[in-house]
């Protein structure tokens, strides 16, 4: 028997490989890789609507992109209109990224 990640030999009753420490007991599952650290905030051009500060917001912090524009138009009105300020300070200060990816990729 082999291990799949890095070749070496292992016995029948291994549970783990000797040279790098891959599982190889039938049935066991590795713990969950921890969360990739958040993505720079960036107002993504090609997926606004407006200005793209809603959508720059939900891919930062992985949520979807119609709850952030609920959450940031229910701001607006629960704060009297202080949200829509807040929101334009985002859109001067958070950079915007034009991509190069085309279309449909």
């Amino acid at each position: 028997m082999y291990c799949t990640k890095c070749g070496a030999t292992l016995q029948p009753s291994d549970r783990f490989c000797s040279s790098c420490g891959a599982p190889t007991a039938p049935g066991y599952t590795a713990p969950p890789a921890a969360p990739a650290a958040p993505s720079r905030l960036v107002r993504p051009i090609r997926e606004k609507k407006i200005a793209g500060v809603c959508a720059g917001f939900a891919r930062y912090f992985d949520v979807d992109v119609s709850l952030m524009r609920v959450l940031w138009l229910a701001m607006a009105i629960i704060s009297g209109g202080l949200g829509f300020f807040v929101y334009l300070a985002a859109w001067i200060v958070i950079p915007a990224d034009h991509g190069t990816a085309p279309y449909g990729i």
